[in-house]
């Protein structure tokens, strides 16, 4: 996975994922899960403020350079409300 190859490089690397069980296998330095449906990494469409912590949360794994592969979970998200 290219973020992996980044990460060698001295770059620290962070993804959002919504899968798991794949984010588990591939192992990501940094991952943060956010369980909610395909096609909404950031949730609900028109949600700044929601997007702006799921975004802050994810930048903030940056940070964490100890114990990789790391994968963080979002409180849940109800995209429809």
């Amino acid at each position: 996975m290219i973020q992996s190859v980044i990460e060698k490089s001295g770059i620290p690397t962070v993804s959002v994922t919504m899968l798991r069980e794949v984010t588990e296998k591939v192992k990501p330095p940094r991952a943060l899960f956010v369980d909610t449906p395909l096609g909404y990494p950031l949730g609900r469409a028109h949600d700044p403020d929601l997007r702006k912590k799921i975004i802050g949360c994810a930048l903030s794994l940056l940070y964490r350079r100890v114990d990789l592969p790391i994968i963080e979970e979002f409180p849940p998200v109800d995209v429809h409300a």
